[in-house]
């Protein structure tokens, strides 16, 4: 299920995580060359990408 971005923090090893509208999480990692993100670096990266939809896994797999 598609969610929207709305705030962020940093988990317990120091990565940015996207906190989502539906309550859960997903992490926005930049592990290049496995993830480029360089936007999650910096304060006005994280900002321009309020919004941006993720595709929500556990919401997928929540029973309706």
């Amino acid at each position: 299920m598609q969610q929207p971005i709305i705030d962020y923090h940093l988990d317990d090893e120091g990565h940015w995580v996207a906190d989502l509208a539906c309550g859960h999480s997903q992490h926005v990692r930049h592990d290049p060359p496995m993830q480029t993100r360089i936007w999650v670096t910096t304060p006005e990266g994280r900002a321009s990408h309020l919004g941006t939809v993720l595709n929500c896994l556990r919401c997928d797999h929540v029973p309706h």
